[in-house]
């Protein structure tokens, strides 16, 4: 039996198509944890999914004996159905409550205009409230048995504004290397990118070939620029997060209230609970640091993204949202990545990096 954590990660397109069809040739049994959509997909016939429910307070796990893509459609399918139930009970509750508090008005309101010549009726109201009082205990557990407005890891909220734009024939880059080398080792010779407009640019290549180094390259080239407004996301976010700061910290510039409470609504549409907002950033998961590196980018009003596998810390339920996001993104991204759904979803263009330098390339 194989034991995998994160068995696609670091491996070059080739290497993961090599890696699928050794798990389903091997012949033994093959457990792996992966935020690989792709591998997922193509090798799993059993989906084991732990997740954390009500804003983190309760943990569930499935068994699902099928394929991943029949039990994303049926979880969806199901949660779409819970959240119907769920919204309608609601609004029957609502209901109710309206009319429960129409009837406790007028009860309350006979009662302080009762004469107290007329004990009886008085004894009626004291009866009436009293029945009133019970309904609205009954209401108070009808309430709290409701079904739940599905609270699920993937309905995070993240989108750059609309105003977020970048003219289509604006020249984003206009990049030429004749050589990219570490020490004495050249990588690659004859590199030339031109970026245009809203372009969705992604580098491939094998491994070791430097894809890392020229993307660096590239970010200081453009981060530098005063016509645009540039993001860099590293591979290792340690290289821009500062550890001992809290996610707030980090995102606020002013420190003013109103600041800081948006940047709080902020975090929590993208399911940072209140605590994890207080947490210093050395103690967040891959993923809450993705998911903080790019509010930092929306905050800023980035047009231009500079992504070094900017998936590869988000969860396969994560991921198309993250996908949708850059998707629809006004301005212009350059990015590294192996992740196949990513590069076939967001990216107008694909890039190998060779020896020979930068080609047109299929995935």
């Amino acid at each position: 039996m194989l034991l995998l954590d994160e068995p696609s990660n670091d491996l070059d397109i080739d290497t993961l198509k090599w890696l699928e069809e050794f798990i389903n040739s091997c012949g033994i049994p093959v457990l792996f944890v992966s935020h690989d959509e792709t591998l997922i997909e193509n090798t799993a016939n059993v989906v084991i999914h732990l997740e954390q429910e009500r804003r983190k307070t309760k943990s569930r796990w499935t068994v699902a004996k099928m394929p991943y893509a029949q039990y994303i459609s049926e979880r969806l399918s199901r949660l779409a159905h819970q959240e119907q139930i769920a919204r309608k009970e609601r609004s029957d509750y609502e209901k109710k409550m309206i009319k429960f508090r129409q009837i406790q008005s007028k009860v309350e309101h006979r009662q302080k205009t009762v004469s107290r010549a007329d004990p009886h009726s008085g004894r009626l109201l004291k009866k009436k409230m009293k029945a009133v009082k019970s309904m609205g205990r009954r209401f108070e557990r009808e309430h709290e048995n409701m079904t739940q407005i599905p609270d699920v890891e993937e309905a995070i909220m993240l989108k750059f504004g609309d105003d977020i734009a970048v003219p289509s024939g604006k020249t984003i880059l206009d990049f030429k290397l004749d050589r990219l080398s570490i020490e004495d080792r050249i990588l690659s010779e004859n590199i030339e990118l031109f970026v245009s407009g809203r372009d969705k640019i992604c580098i491939i290549g094998k491994n070791g070939i430097g894809k890392t180094t020229l993307l660096k390259k590239i970010a200081e080239n453009l981060l530098a620029r005063p016509d645009i407004k540039a993001a860099y996301m590293p591979q290792n976010y340690d290289d821009l997060l500062v550890a001992d700061k809290t996610p707030v910290e980090f995102l606020s510039v002013t420190g003013e209230k109103d600041e800081i409470t948006k940047i709080k609504t902020f975090l929590g549409s993208v399911k940072y609970t209140s605590d994890e907002m207080e947490h210093r950033i050395s103690e967040l998961s891959g993923g809450q640091k993705a998911k903080l590196l790019f509010l930092k980018m929306i905050l800023d009003g980035c047009n231009v993204l500079i992504l070094d596998e900017p998936t590869r810390n988000f969860s396969p339920l994560s991921n198309p949202v993250i996908r949708d996001v850059l998707k629809s993104f006004g301005g212009a991204i350059i990015s590294v990545s192996h992740d196949r759904k990513y590069i076939n979803e967001v990216c107008t263009k694909v890039l190998e990096l060779t020896p020979n330098g930068l080609n047109e390339a299929r995935i």
